[in-house]
């Protein structure tokens, strides 16, 4: 197929482009700068200038294609609920070009939120109300507007070479402070997955995935965050320590909330409906091994 990606230069984005590539599909790249442009023109993907608050750029390059995946997404969190909204705005100009096509759009939400203390697997649904719930509904309620819509879920770890979302963010931390730090007993979770993986599990609900299809790309239903604190506190040679609540909010600042957060979640639906099996290094071994203190 010819597929329009959005963040197609971004961390997972790039990596869909790579799986699409590499199994025959051709794809229309949007860029919002130079720079992007260039980076995908030298992997040989087409070109397509635009951003997330240009609606002709999209609903162009939506109509251009045979499908859509969307990974696009402002990760500004001063400006989180005027991104949430942008990305809303860009999703349904993008499902009213689709819609009664029977093309596929895959687009991306994430986990951390959905039911925390508890296994999230892909039968639950956002809560209305909560971060980036419209945009699920929108675009599971496109499944009955004439459009093959699916849904990925990433868990609050995406990790591999190039990694620059939560993770490193916990070691930036950890060096500023001069400590590791988890909250309580360190027992909450993060679910995790390496971006290869995470890429073809994209690539398989492309193909395969039917309408009104949530996808987990989870890895591991659960990492504690002592052990992501001690593997940092080691590759960085700093002490690791508990902290109260109180002292995390000091500690993390902004990211107190998903420092401490436990969110485990499931993919044993995904892996049967897609045949998915991950295969990539799991995230403690990544933190080691794969330039996370570089």
């Amino acid at each position: 197929m010819r597929v329009f990606v959005t963040g197609a230069t971004g961390f997972v984005g790039s990596a869909i482009v790579s799986e699409l590539l590499a199994n025959d599909h051709q794809v229309l790249g949007l860029a919002r700068n130079d720079a992007a442009a260039d980076s995908l023109a030298r992997r040989g993907v087409e070109v397509h200038r635009g951003d997330l608050t240009d609606l002709d750029s999209l609903t162009a390059g939506a109509r251009a294609c045979e499908a859509v995946i969307h990974t696009a997404f402002i990760h500004d969190f001063s400006q989180w609920a005027a991104n949430i909204e942008i990305d809303l705005q860009a999703l349904k100009a993008m499902i009213g070009v689709l819609e009664g096509t029977g093309k596929p759009l895959i687009s991306t939400s994430g986990l951390a939120l959905h039911s925390p203390g508890q296994v999230c697997t892909e039968a639950v649904s956002a809560v209305r109300g909560a971060p980036r719930s419209d945009a699920e509904f929108e675009v599971l309620g496109a499944a009955e507007r004439g459009v093959r819509s699916i849904l990925v879920r990433l868990p609050p770890s995406v990790h591999g070479a190039g990694d620059h979302g939560f993770v490193p963010q916990l070691v930036e931390i950890a060096r500023r402070k001069g400590v590791a730090a988890y909250v309580g007993d360190g027992a909450n979770r993060w679910p995790a997955v390496h971006r290869t993986d995470a890429a073809r599990a994209y690539r398989l609900a492309l193909e395969t995935a039917p309408a009104g299809t949530r996808v987990h790309a989870v890895a591991e239903t659960g990492v504690p965050m002592r052990a992501i604190a001690e593997t940092i506190g080691a590759g960085l040679g700093l002490p690791t320590r508990s902290l109260t609540q109180d002292e995390a909010a000091a500690h993390f600042e902004w990211f107190a909330m998903f420092a401490a957060i436990d969110c485990p979640a499931s993919s044993a639906i995904t892996r049967e409906l897609l045949g998915w099996a991950p295969t990539g290094p799991d995230l403690l071994t990544d933190i080691r091994e794969n330039g996370y203190f570089g």
